[in-house]
Parts: C-alpha cells; structure tokens; sequence
C-alpha cells in the first residue's frame, strides 16, 4: 500500500495559544487511536519550535547553517504523520481528522518508493562536487 506523509503546518502559539491547543489532546489521541487500530498509521510525532530548527544549504561546496526554518512564513512546520492508505483520497480523508486542518493547514504528499530513484553513475557523479 502506498504511503503518505502528512505535514501538520500551525501559526505558532503563545503560551495561551498552546494552552488552548493542549486542551485538544483527547481530539489528537482519537485519530491517532483510530489510525493506528486501522492499520494505517506507520509513524508520527510533533516537532520542536521552529526556534530549535537549523536550515543546511551547501553552495560552492561549503555547507551554510541558518538557524530557523528555510522560509518566513506564518505557519510552521509542527508535526507529521506518515500513513499506509489504499490512495491518496484514503489520506486526505485522514488528514481533515486532524486538529491542525481547522487552524493551519495539512498537507499531503506521496512517498516516493526508493525503487523508483534511479541509480546514480557513479564514475560521472564522483567527477562533480
């Protein structure tokens, strides 16, 4: 069965705002519950405030470290969940379920099958940097 990551995206809270979304937590241990009991739910998690992410870029072959997210957005990052459905409409049902679709945004995308990268060549590729 094909999996798709579910990317949870939220304004970020203040202390109140994240009272507030604490008292949710009965709406986010249904889901989850019923994703896991149904066989779908292949892993989860919340993150971290955006304040602890390290963006890494490498130019010129030098790795460049900004603390923060790669975009200035209003909405960050918060959480994921990586589900098992029969297709893509299964996972967006699923991902209306979650608290964070009513405030921020949810987004979905397939996971790509490692099979399906191509192999590299490595004589070609060992001659750039």
């Amino acid at each position: 069965m094909p999996e798709y990551m579910l990317l949870l995206y939220a304004p970020e809270a203040d202390e109140a705002g994240q009272a507030d979304r604490w008292t949710e937590m009965p709406l986010w241990e249904a889901v989850t519950d019923s994703l896991r009991e149904a066989g779908l739910l292949v892993a989860n998690g919340p993150l971290h405030p955006v304040a602890s992410a390290t963006t890494v870029r490498v130019r010129d072959g030098e790795a460049e470290l900004t603390d923060g997210p790669f975009a200035v957005t209003k909405e960050v990052l918060a959480g994921y969940y990586v589900l098992s459905c029969t297709d893509l409409d299964e996972a967006l049902k699923h991902a209306a379920r979650l608290p964070t679709a009513r405030y921020g945004s949810v987004e979905v995308r397939p996971i790509m099958d490692v099979s399906a990268i191509p192999v590299a060549d490595q004589e070609g590729a060992a001659g750039r940097t």
